[in-house]
């Protein structure tokens, strides 16, 4: 597996590097189809007298998604060690659960008496959605509208529609290590997000409109 060290603010030192190659070894046992891992460490100084600090951050990519972790402390050799365990402890969750899903399959069936499928969330689209389907109608806006100056800086991240069902998506949240994630539901087709609540609950949160209010009043 390659490895990439970049460091903002600070040096890589031989003997940072070669811990990281040590570390890597513990990776690779958990995720032997990764192709490469991306270490950046960031070094950060306070005007208000606050301890200096490192931020570790690990990035693991290749075939299959990709999972990233991150830590802070003072010294960057802790850091690293912290990320490491929260990077090698989300592995173990996914592959936990993907040994979990083949035992206990969630898979469609059809009940021949019935007549109907079981283990799956299909709802037949309306004669209106399908006419709109066929004839390419599609809402359309024109014009561009100024955006107003704000003082507040958003940072703002584009990424490829991704259609997964709920489970597989609080998987994903959970290899990213965030609190969240955005996808497209299968079952439904509409814009949700998965989010981490107290414990080990999750909450889910879809869009419904179908068209935008501007669509509607005409």
């Amino acid at each position: 597996m390659d490895t990439n060290i970049v460091g903002v603010g600070v040096g890589i030192t031989d003997r940072f590097r070669s811990v990281v190659e040590e570390k890597v070894v513990r990776i690779e046992h958990l995720a032997p189809r990764a192709q490469r891992v991306d270490v950046k460490v960031t070094h950060r100084t306070y005007r208000t007298g606050r301890v200096e600090d490192h931020t570790v951050e690990l990035t693991l990519t290749g075939k299959g998604p990709l999972v990233r972790a991150e830590a802070t402390d003072a010294d960057k050799f802790t850091a690293l060690d912290l990320a490491v365990d929260k990077l090698c402890e989300q592995l173990r969750r996914a592959k936990d659960k993907r040994v979990d899903a083949r035992n206990h399959p969630r898979k469609a069936s059809f009940d021949k008496g019935r007549g109907e499928l079981d283990g799956i969330d299909i709802q037949p689209a309306s004669a209106d959605v399908l006419r709109r389907v066929a004839t390419g109608e599609v809402p359309i806006v024109d014009g561009e509208e100024e955006e107003a100056y704000t003082p507040v800086v958003i940072r703002t991240k584009e990424f490829e529609a991704e259609w997964m069902t709920v489970e597989e998506a609080v998987d994903r949240m959970e290899l990213v290590g965030h609190d969240f994630f955005l996808f497209i539901n299968a079952a439904t087709d509409h814009p949700s997000v998965v989010y981490r609540r107290k414990g080990w609950d999750y909450g889910v949160i879809s869009l419904t409109t179908e068209a935008s209010p501007a669509a509607v009043a005409v």
